[in-house]
């Protein structure tokens, strides 16, 4: 393995000096994504990106630009954009173009940055692997045989392997930061409402939210200052009452030091993960940086996987009824009546796991069952939304593991559905409540990359992230990259 520096700080200084061009970052991002074999993107955007790059370079050379301009970057193929497809890894919408940009592709392009193109994604960012995708699995970026993680695990893929320092993501019940782990990445899971849906294709519409995968802590502070804010478009998007998101555009992030209480669940939980060494190591290099940390109880944590499952399927099953072959998505050829252009066109058009997912909210929400599973899994969502309140009331944060174990083997889990949504264990919990979770690299187990998360209460990214920021000046983890020869590794 090699450490390398290419965070968004050294690429921008690099800019601003002169030592780079927009327009030359650009062209090494597009060629290390055609040569890429992992198979992390479904399309590039070179013309788009290339005026996006030159339009950038004058706004360097005018003084006009922002911390991100001329930045190169790369969207989950769930946002709308103009410029290419969205097809959200489905057949379903293999050749479906928006007209219209998401707030989140606007807000970014406004910035300066340069979209490079979609990243693969598990089909409708259900999956914990990336291994649903209409447009095949994704790999490891330190070992092909292993998944990246999901539903955003091209994202972190195409940042851990250095073809671009940031990718957007989507975290509906750990889509951030399970992948975000897997790879040795850094990725954050907003407050529930603090960056726009608009224009994001739904899964769960109570639990989705958009969020930064970057290098650094540091670097998503930055990235979530210009990605968030309030819009009129998504029914959702709050009207946050702190003004530090607005500092960090016109003077950037500097994470202040204050010791914070920081909650680690008791019970056997932290039993149950494989990495216990590197995790316990984290908690002291934390510890001696002046926190401490105090026991707290969160009893409803282990209903969390069942609660997540029942909620998300049941949601999943209502936004994606509009995918008939009438009103959007895949036609079949020839049906012989409107119930065969039904059946034909959604079984041809969604994979196996949407299916599942579908066929399980449909059951959920039937009538006979519906009090049974809906209303009680909403029951005990207020229940953990009730635990974390408590325990904000003791502490500043939770730190908890990202993951149970490291990333798992290409189809090793593929005929066992329930060891799969288990892999959601320790970040559907964060979901749920609608508060920030930030998971941060913190070593290796077995040679691949772990991660620990953590979880604040709403509205306190700001928190977690200088903890975050902290953590990442006294290690290197987050800068410890698979071999590559790409030109951003030289900053």
């Amino acid at each position: 393995m090699t450490q390398t520096q290419y965070t968004i700080k050294a690429l921008t200084e690099a800019l601003s000096k002169g030592e780079v061009s927009s327009v030359e970052l650009t062209r090494e991002a597009l060629k290390a994504a055609r040569d890429d074999s992992n198979n992390c993107f479904i399309s590039l955007s070179e013309e788009h990106a290339l005026r996006q790059a030159q339009d950038a370079d004058l706004q360097i050379k005018q003084k006009a630009g922002c911390f991100l301009t001329g930045i190169p970057m790369a969207h989950k193929d769930i946002f709308c954009t103009k410029h290419s497809t969205t097809t959200c890894g489905s057949k379903m919408l293999k050749n479906f173009a928006a007209p219209y940009d998401a707030t989140v592709v606007k807000k970014l392009d406004d910035a300066g940055m340069v979209c490079i193109g979609k990243t693969n994604m598990d089909e409708f960012a259900m999956g914990s692997s990336n291994e649903s995708s209409f447009f095949g699995v994704v790999h490891h970026p330190w070992d092909f045989d292993y998944v990246p993680g999901g539903s955003s695990g091209g994202s972190a893929v195409a940042v851990a392997k250095g073809y671009v320092p940031f990718a957007t993501g989507t975290d509906t019940g750990g889509s951030i930061r399970q992948p975000s782990a897997f790879c040795g990445v850094t990725g954050l899971k907003p407050t529930y409402g603090s960056i726009s849906r608009f224009g994001m294709i739904a899964f769960a519409s109570s639990l989705d939210q958009a969020g930064p995968i970057g290098v650094s802590a540091l670097d998503v502070a930055h990235l979530f200052a210009f990605m968030s804010g309030f819009d009129k478009r998504d029914s959702t998007s709050a009207k946050r009452q702190d003004n530090w998101v607005d500092s960090v555009k016109s003077e950037g992030f500097t994470a202040q030091h204050t010791p914070k209480k920081i909650g680690l669940p008791s019970g056997p939980i932290l039993n149950m993960i494989s990495y216990q060494k590197e995790f316990e190591t984290a908690r002291r290099q934390i510890e001696s940086a002046g926190h401490s940390f105090i026991e707290v109880d969160l009893p409803n944590l282990e209903h969390s996987v069942p609660v997540y499952y029942v909620l998300a399927s049941a949601e999943a099953s209502t936004n994606l009824a509009r995918y008939d072959g009438v009103r959007f998505g895949h036609r079949c050829s020839e049906p012989k009546s409107i119930e065969d252009l039904y059946k034909r066109s959604r079984g041809e058009g969604f994979g196996e796991e949407v299916k599942r997912r579908i066929l399980t909210g449909t059951y959920t929400l039937s009538v006979g069952y519906f009090d049974d599973y809906y209303v009680k899994a909403q029951k005990i969502r207020r229940k953990i939304f009730d635990d974390f309140a408590a325990t904000f009331s003791k502490v500043d944060a939770i730190m908890l593991p990202t993951t149970p174990d490291t990333a798992f083997k290409l189809g090793s889990l593929d005929d066992d559905p329930v060891s799969m949504y288990q892999q959601d264990l320790f970040t559907v919990p964060a979901s749920l409540a609608g508060i920030p979770a930030l998971s941060i690299p913190c070593g290796f187990h077995n040679d691949l990359p772990v991660g620990l998360q953590l979880i604040g209460p709403a509205n306190s990214e700001k928190t977690i992230l200088e903890i975050a920021c902290e953590y990442q000046k006294n290690t290197s983890w987050h800068l410890t990259r698979p071999n590559s020869n790409y030109v951003l590794e030289r900053f």
